[in-house]
């Protein structure tokens, strides 16, 4: 059996009562976690002026990134699907406000309340369809563009995960793309990153997004090396892969001259554009937008 919890059973099941309480009582996880959110905090840049911001803690679990928001003077809202998650966290009378839901359905926050977002380990997640009804791609879609929509302008959101492979990290960050967002990925300790094709548990990734168009202010950071230290692009050349990676916001390209007549062409274009947006498409084929007969 697979190692990675989001393999083994839905979150809500996987993290039952049992699991909520053994998970928070791991000095070991206590450590990791702080450790994480200590680096999302970093990451997210928020102004050094000693002013509280409200931050979205996304797959809070039983409150131990909040802990490190709340440390570190800001005020913050945790969601999560699993309840018996928030039901520990609620004993443990962490600060944050506390919502019980699925981010695949969309965040439902009033726009542009959010000064910056985390998540540790959780959006993976969404790329696994644990029910009939569950389309990754529209669940990541929801996700990115509520997102995307609570936020404040030129606000980030940092979400620490564990992608399964390179076709679901790709997946996440198209996702990403496509609902607004700019930034990129911040890979910390990536001499470490692979041992027999498997990424090891030293390597971090992060998903540095901006709510907006790319910026001088809005650059990725730099990635973390085998010190601790901040490392150069020269260092990560000859790396299999960069430690930071940079991804372009959504593209808004000016409108084109109408074409007037609805041909093979444009029907294939319309085609390709609704595909980008996730929706379910018929494959093309030789009888794609033939003219039919005015009768049979």
């Amino acid at each position: 059996m697979s190692s990675r919890p989001e393999l083994q059973a839905p979150p809500e099941i996987f993290y039952g009562d049992t699991e909520a309480r053994k998970y928070t009582s791991s000095s070991r996880i206590i450590e990791i976690q702080a450790k994480l959110s200590e680096r999302a905090l970093e990451l997210l840049a928020l102004p050094d002026d000693g002013v509280p911001r409200l931050l979205l803690d996304i797959g809070c679990g039983s409150g131990l990134s909040g802990e490190t928001l709340s440390e570190n003077g800001h005020q913050w809202i945790g969601l999560d699907i699993s309840e018996s998650m928030l039901n520990v966290a609620s004993e443990r009378e962490v600060e944050g406000d506390l919502l019980l839901g699925d981010m695949g359905q969309g965040l439902g926050l009033r726009p542009g309340v959010i000064d910056g977002a985390i998540s540790i380990s959780a959006v993976q997640w969404l790329c696994n369809a644990d029910k009939s009804s569950h389309e990754p791609r529209l669940r990541l879609k929801a996700f990115f563009a509520s997102l995307y929509r609570c936020l404040a302008r030129g606000a980030r959101a940092v979400l620490q995960l564990y992608p399964e492979n390179n076709a679901q990290r790709e997946l996440i960050l198209s996702s990403a793309m496509r609902a607004g967002f700019s930034g990129g990925v911040v890979v910390d300790y990536p001499h470490r990153s692979r041992l027999h094709h498997e990424i090891t548990k030293s390597r971090k990734e992060y998903f540095v997004l901006t709510c907006g168009p790319p910026s001088l202010s809005a650059a990725v950071p730099k990635a973390k090396g085998e010190d601790g230290e901040s490392c150069s692009d020269d260092e990560s050349s000859g790396d299999e892969e960069n430690q930071t990676v940079s991804i372009s916001d959504r593209h808004r390209p000016r409108k084109k001259q109408k074409i007037s007549k609805k041909g093979r062409g444009w029907v294939l274009a319309k085609k390709e554009q609704m595909r980008r947006k996730g929706n379910t498409v018929p494959p093309d084929s030789k009888y794609t937008a033939r003219k039919r007969k005015a009768r049979f």
